[in-house]
């Protein structure tokens, strides 16, 4: 398939790191702007940390149920509860701005400066951005301002802040945020992506708000995992899976946390699982509650497990795959395995990628012009037609977390050469 806009490619689109990473807990002083400070050591062996203030003061799509007012974050809605979770009310969430450092690191400290009476409770998450685009998890930084630890060293860093307080009384007035370079891990990455074969649940709850502020739509894609660890921010698919079900698989971004836990991230070795870490990887904490009567057949929260749910899927998710009840599905986890993909130049302007490999779906991202891609997989989507180029086939990027359109990718066949189908 020879395209008519091929003198459009580009050789010199590659994609910036934009890495985002860890956090702490301390005291950064009331009304600290939001400026990066940089102090370099006498040394030449050890460059300086770097530290910044974070700016709370900007809240947007990426944020849920929170409002900054008088100098302060707080939570706007003191009823409200995410859509799968089902846990205490009063939770809001805010996802700060990224940091692009000059430097890499893999260690991030933050110092939390708020007002938290009895009852109510802050965390701080933090995760980074590596140069080849993928993102860590999300790690919950320690009370007692310990640095977090990275898996790999990074190039950005971000930090989140969730709230749980259901009396309203929760000030939050400033984070500071330290990064700086400390050993290097020792487990190599993975291979490849982990997968487990889990009990999965339809979500439902149209019209419900999920944990990352996304408005549950009829028909929707994505699911819901039990920790926050893996969860997206609102629109993006930077923690993905793929489920596969009787009758077909799909990739779908993370956006709600549950069923049933909040702190199973049961996809991570028991190393560094954040909960139930006597439990073997890939096994739900509800699974071995129902199964097994583990912890008194209780989820975390105490409540009595009622199925052996590990994940649950929107309802648009759950059709496509081929469910008609609740039922197992082998589900991959794409960002436990490597990000990137192979690189291919694109063409045209104002490209739209696509959550799924539709039109009818939302958009995730915009390409302004001609640049390079990663594309992981591909699949058998919507027939599009373009300039005379008609093509069913889709390309999905990790570094947005969708798809688009393999018409605009640059190359003569319809179907990506060495891509494997998603």
């Amino acid at each position: 398939m020879r395209r008519r806009h091929q003198l459009h490619r580009s050789l010199t689109g590659a994609l910036s790191a934009l890495v985002c990473l860890g956090l702490a807990v301390t005291a950064p002083p009331a009304g600290a702007a939001d400026t990066q400070k940089s102090t370099r050591v006498a040394s030449d062996a050890t460059p300086a940390p770097v530290t910044w203030n974070a700016g709370l003061s900007r809240v947007d799509a990426d944020d849920v149920n929170v409002r900054y007012t008088q100098g302060a974050l707080r939570v706007e809605q003191r009823g409200f509860r995410p859509a799968a979770e089902g846990g205490d009310a009063g939770y809001g969430s805010q996802v700060l701005a990224p940091r692009t450092l000059d430097r890499p690191v893999n260690r991030v400290e933050a110092r939390l400066s708020a007002d938290v009476p009895s009852g109510a409770r802050v965390a701080v998450d933090v995760r980074g951005r590596a140069e080849d685009g993928s993102w860590t998890e999300w790690r919950e930084t320690a009370a007692d301002g310990a640095a977090v630890t990275l898996p790999r060293t990074v190039t950005a860093v971000q930090a989140r802040i969730t709230l749980w307080d259901t009396d309203g009384q929760i000030r939050v007035r400033g984070l500071r945020l330290t990064a700086d370079r400390g050993p290097a891990p020792r487990a190599p990455r993975a291979a490849a992506a982990f997968s487990a074969r889990v009990f999965a649940t339809r979500e439902g709850l149209v019209g419900r708000t999920t944990a990352n502020g996304h408005v549950i739509q009829p028909n929707d894609h994505f699911v819901a995992l039990p920790s926050r660890r893996g969860l997206s921010p609102n629109g993006s698919g930077q923690y993905s899976v793929q489920v596969c079900g009787p009758a077909r698989c799909e990739t779908a971004p993370v956006w709600d946390v549950g069923p049933w836990n909040t702190r199973d991230d049961y996809w991570n070795p028991s190393s560094v699982r954040e909960s139930f870490k006597d439990l073997p990887q890939g096994k739900p904490e509800a699974q071995a509650a129902y199964e097994n009567g583990y912890n008194g057949g209780l989820d975390g929260s105490g409540r009595r497990v009622l199925n052996p749910a590990g994940i649950d899927l929107a309802d648009g998710t759950f059709a496509n795959v081929g469910l008609r009840d609740n039922g197992w599905v082998t589900v991959t986890y794409l960002w436990t395995g490597p990000q990137t993909g192979k690189s291919f130049p694109t063409w045209g302007t104002d490209v739209r990628i696509r959550q799924q490999a539709t039109t009818a779906s939302p958009e995730v991202a915009r390409l302004a012009g001609p640049t390079q891609v990663n594309v992981r997989c591909q699949v058998h989507g919507q027939r599009i037609t373009v300039d005379g180029i008609t093509n069913d086939a889709w390309s999905y990027l990790p570094d947005y977390g969708g798809y688009i359109t393999n018409i605009y990718i640059d190359v003569p066949e319809q179907w990506l050469p060495g891509v494997p189908q998603c």
